[in-house]
């Protein structure tokens, strides 16, 4: 009681799309009457047998959903039994002297005495714990754990708790970010780990020897699991060979800079490139955990700091919400938070995914054209401001360069535009583009004009 489980319960089920089932107001609909009238006129004991009735009615029904359980409701052994068959359950962990502040006063029945309803709680708070698949305090904290995500300063020294299960795990890190932290990662998952393997540092990890490497150097069986340390490529060109490796294995990505942590560790979007255009070869392969710790991100250089930015500016906008002014840590979350609800709402990119390429169409071309040698975080800046220029947002267009430093890049003209013409998310050799209504208000899909989606490049290139 007092957790927050109604107002948490309703915007979870708002960012997922997904319908919000309480049990409470099942019970209220059968009984003909408020919860409080029932327990005074027919007792605890026919409360509880409506509530398991409706609960477990709603765990068979087999739709996605989010079920706003009431505080006495796994105390029923069925109930528990059926989340465990067919539920991802979340623990809202709020400290008990503050969900009695919430209820204090109220006609709850079990509510009436602090002494009783402290007592209550820790009656219930093993069972809370045991039943639990994850623990929160807010609907950020929900959705982050439904999707597997994991945000902890220091979560890298507890590396080997924080992968799923006790099988063997082989590392996958970057040069760079080997010589910053590839011991500690090493020493965190102790008798666990029975491989190491470098990659090159950036896109020259994600290419087909690369991954051929990768695939005959694994000794892991399927009960293994692939941990990939470092930024946004060592963990597409790991988490691709992880799905592809005996048909694919488990991993987890522990993303090392700002880029990883707020966009590319989330959401199982893995690949790699080709000459011809970046991530033309990849899978879906959600991981079994993202171990995102922003106290990684002290090692970076301002350099890759901004090239993280473009990625937290390209959140904000969808958003509506100014992401960039937030602290590290809180950036970090409310990032990953919003990309993992979308990517949750859409995991195979068949439809409002696509809004998370904004910007991305020119920056890929961009990328591209320069061999790769372009940062990922610059060209995702110049790609922002032509979508918001096409998007009619001018003035917006000008901000964000500012905000974000955006230079005109020197590149080949032609290989850009040939790049952009192969973009995945061509229609019938039709370029297609996310833009904006306003910010929070993405038009995914857009076909323009190429002569002025080719202007709209030019003027990006110096």
């Amino acid at each position: 009681m007092g957790a927050g489980k109604s107002t948490i319960g309703a915007e979870v089920a708002r960012r997922l799309g997904r319908p919000l089932v309480s049990t409470d107001a099942l019970v209220e609909e059968a009984a003909g009457t408020s919860i409080e009238r029932l327990f005074a006129e027919r007792g605890e004991e026919a409360f509880r047998a409506l509530e398991e009735s409706h609960a477990l009615e709603a765990l068979a029904r087999g739709r996605l959903s989010v079920l706003d359980l009431g505080g006495g409701a796994v105390l029923s052994a069925r109930t528990r039994a059926a989340l465990a068959e067919s539920a991802f359950t979340v623990f809202l962990d709020v400290p008990v002297a503050e969900s009695w502040k919430r209820v204090a006063g109220s006609n709850r029945p079990l509510a009436r005495e602090r002494e009783a309803f402290v007592e209550l709680h820790a009656r219930r708070v093993n069972v809370y714990e045991e039943v639990a698949d994850a623990r929160a305090q807010d609907a950020d904290g929900v959705v982050l754990a439904a999707a597997g995500a994991h945000v902890e300063e220091g979560s890298l020294e507890r590396l080997a708790a924080c992968v799923p299960g006790d099988g063997p795990v082989e590392l996958v890190v970057d040069e760079t970010v080997d010589r910053l932290h590839g011991a500690r990662a090493s020493t965190a998952l102790g008798e666990r780990l029975r491989g190491r393997h470098v990659v090159p540092a950036g896109e020259r990890a994600k290419t087909a020897a690369v991954v051929e490497r990768l695939w005959s150097s694994l000794r892991v069986d399927r009960g293994g699991t692939l941990v990939a340390l470092g930024g946004g490529a060592t963990t597409d060109v790991a988490g691709f060979v992880a799905a592809t490796y005996l048909r694919g294995i488990a991993w987890v990505p522990v993303p090392s800079t700002l880029v990883g942590q707020v966009d590319a560790g989330i959401g199982g979007k893995v690949g790699i490139d080709l000459e011809r255009g970046k991530n033309l070869v990849g899978a879906f392969h959600w991981p079994a955990r993202a171990v995102i710790d922003p106290g990684l991100l002290a090692t970076l250089s301002e350099a890759e700091r901004a090239n993280g930015l473009a990625e937290v500016v390209k959140t904000g906008l969808l958003a509506d919400a100014p992401l960039w002014e937030l602290d590290p840590v809180e950036q970090v979350r409310r990032c990953a938070a919003f990309k993992a609800a979308i990517c949750l709402r859409d995991p195979h990119d068949r439809g409002e995914r696509a809004q998370l390429n904004l910007g991305h169409t020119f920056a890929h071309a961009l990328e591209a054209a320069s061999g790769y040698e372009l940062a990922h975080g610059r060209a995702v800046a110049l790609g922002l401001v032509a979508a918001l220029r096409l998007s009619g947002l001018g003035e917006l267009a000008e901000e964000t360069a500012r905000l974000l430093d955006v230079r005109p890049v020197r590149v080949d003209r032609e290989a850009a535009w040939e790049a952009l013409q192969r973009d995945k998310k061509a229609v019938g050799g039709e370029v297609r583009l996310v833009l904006l209504a306003r910010p929070g208000e993405p038009r995914i899909g857009v076909p323009l004009p190429p002569a002025e989606v080719r202007a709209a490049l030019d003027a990006l290139i110096d």
